[in-house]
């Protein structure tokens, strides 16, 4: 019941420089549980933000009334990697030796907020759900930490994906849940759901 709301929630988003993104925003109205209005998109090119500095920008909403007031900061990002499965990070011992010591109990208070970091290797799915007519999909994975979002590439026709990759996650908070979804790719369409697993960190 508002036409000023407040959010002050932050997300992080991992943008590789090598890559010309544009960040997306949609504005949404919800009325009840099924209807929902699109209030206004405005888009935000990142190659064109200074790096290293928190940016304030009020962005009108396209084709519709009303304005997004947003900081966006684009900062080099520690901790989180993509790697295939045969140079993966960990695989290195002398690597291994550092991150050993690095964490050791003499370490605990050197830096309070560096927690830890998870390792995913996302190798394979096995009989999953014919999404399309051709009684096949096209699956792709997405693994979610806190607000920390990596995905695999997609694997056209094929109900036993192979992906085969490393995902490494900074570690905020050892209460967090490590999601994992399968999801179909539909072209322009919402990718379908095909499953999901969630794992506490505890568990680990």
């Amino acid at each position: 019941k508002s036409a000023n709301p407040q959010w002050r929630e932050q997300f992080d988003f991992h943008y590789f420089s090598d890559r010309k993104d544009m960040l997306d925003i949609e504005v949404w109205r919800k009325d009840n549980k099924k209807h929902e209005e699109l209030l206004g998109t405005c888009h935000v090119d990142i190659t064109a933000l200074p790096a290293k500095q928190t940016n304030c920008l009020e962005l009108p909403l396209e084709k519709h009334p009303g304005s997004l007031l947003m900081l966006i900061a684009v900062a080099p990002c520690t901790g989180v990697s993509i790697s295939d499965l045969c140079v993966c990070p960990l695989g290195d011992p002398n690597e291994r030796q550092q991150i050993t010591q690095r964490y050791c109990i003499k370490n605990s208070f050197r830096d309070i907020k560096d927690i830890g970091f998870l390792q995913v290797k996302v190798l394979k799915a096995v009989d999953l759900m014919a999404a399309d007519f051709s009684g096949k999909s096209d699956p792709f994975c997405v693994l979610e930490l806190g607000n920390d979002m990596l995905q695999t590439h997609t694997v056209y026709k094929n109900l036993n994906p192979e992906w085969n990759k490393v995902f490494t996650f900074p570690i905020k908070d050892i209460h967090d849940v490590l999601e994992v979804t399968v999801f179909d790719e539909d072209g322009d369409k919402p990718p379908d759901f095909l499953g999901k697993v969630a794992i506490p960190l505890l568990s680990v």
